[in-house]
């Protein structure tokens, strides 16, 4: 079997002084490397450019390029949901707030969603548009609450300024202070794919009867594909806290996981297997599928995730960097390149614009206690980040 692609786990002391002597051994061969540009309004300092983590730029594909502020001073930014008309919808995980959010203009407040609980990292979490939205108005969220979290189908009015609960798609989800996973993401197949995590209780991740440390898969009015390999809404299992999941143009469908100490994970879903949670870690331990990228948790703390221009693109939360993980379908297609590392501080979501770019949010107002930044003015934002092919 192909190694799997890494980066050491390595304390953060020494590994500046791999990253010094790398960036030395560039330097002394005659190495350059290009770095994103970003505008900036009058207001917005110019911020410190950060070069990528000792590794050299990817020689095909997309590589980020100019970076521009979409908005800024949201209260814990989770969930990101593009609709047709180019526009998009954010989640703030404490105040239970949508908003609708259009490039040039202020936020506009669209509604609060009822029953949202909030924790440690639960709240108001992912969201996902219909594929059907010009019909329907309507948009799926994540709500950590009690005695369940629960996914819910939301009504959007007209004008985008108001909305109201239809329905509850799925309960059942148990929930905790920790690890309720959150992303939602429409796959290609029509179908509503939900990741969660194993509400800090390791044994629910590989309990058949449990909706936790899974991926579910299910229709968009709630009921189960026959495709489904349980008859249940569970797609696959053995996860620990599944944040990320997005698809590529081929259909291949990837999921980011947090892991505890050692390794965290991108897999690659399949129908019906086990990856490996509690007693497999990463490349760690004999037990489930096995991961195509593994980041230590320090680097990374995985969260949103997109794919495009060849690669997935992982934001990392303890890690505040952007990853990037270039992939050829199912399998991995060279090694990671971390880009604005510290520059913005966690980054929690990475959506796929319309117009090719990405937008990423920030995550340094929600009281982190794991690879926590302090806020810092004008936090948390949305950034558009254009992609640009490699030099």
């Amino acid at each position: 079997m192909a190694e799997i692609p890494r980066i050491p786990a390595v304390g953060r002391r020494r590994r500046s002084a791999v990253t010094a002597l790398l960036c030395n051994v560039v330097l002394l061969a005659g190495c350059t490397t290009s770095e994103p540009h970003e505008s900036h309004s009058a207001a917005t300092p110019p911020m410190r450019s950060v070069q990528p983590d000792g590794t050299d730029r990817p020689t095909h594909g997309l590589v980020p390029g100019e970076v521009t502020e979409i908005v800024s001073g949201l209260d814990m930014p989770w969930g990101l949901a593009f609709i047709p008309d180019g526009s998009a919808f954010v989640s703030e995980r404490s105040s239970g707030r949508i908003l609708h959010i259009r490039e040039g203009e202020e936020p506009a407040l669209v509604g609060r969603v009822p029953g949202v609980e909030v924790s440690a990292e639960g709240g108001l979490l992912g969201l996902a548009a219909s594929p059907s939205f010009d019909e329907d108005h309507t948009i799926y969220a994540y709500v950590s609450s009690s005695p369940t979290n629960r996914v819910v189908a939301l009504r959007v009015a007209r004008d985008l300024r108001s909305l109201r609960q239809d329905r509850v798609v799925l309960d059942g989800i148990e929930t905790a202070d920790r690890h309720h996973g959150g992303r939602l993401r429409f796959g290609p197949d029509g179908n509503l794919w939900i990741g969660t995590g194993d509400a800090f209780s390791p044994g629910n991740a590989a309990a058949d009867e449990s909706l936790n440390g899974k991926i579910l898969r299910i229709r968009p009015d709630g009921s189960v594909p026959p495709d489904n390999p349980s008859g249940t809404a569970v797609y696959s299992s053995g996860h620990r806290n599944v944040q990320g999941i997005a698809f590529g143009a081929d259909g291949t469908a990837y999921a980011s996981e947090l892991g505890h100490r050692t390794w965290d994970e991108l897999n690659v879903l399949r129908q019906g297997r086990d990856y490996g949670w509690p007693e497999s870690e990463g490349v760690q331990g004999a037990h489930g599928e096995r991961p195509i990228f593994v980041i230590h948790p320090d680097d990374a703390s995985p969260s949103g995730i997109a794919v495009a221009g060849g690669a997935v693109w992982m934001g990392a939360l303890g890690g505040q960097r952007l990853w990037r993980l270039p992939v050829d379908g199912p399998r991995a297609a060279g090694d990671p390149v971390a880009y604005f590392t510290e520059r913005y501080g966690r980054i929690r979501t990475v959506e796929p614009a319309p117009d090719g770019s990405l937008w990423i949010t920030t995550a340094n107002t929600d009281g982190a206690t794991w690879g926590g930044t302090d806020s810092r003015p004008g936090d948390d934002r949305i950034l558009r980040v254009e992609l640009v092919p490699a030099s």
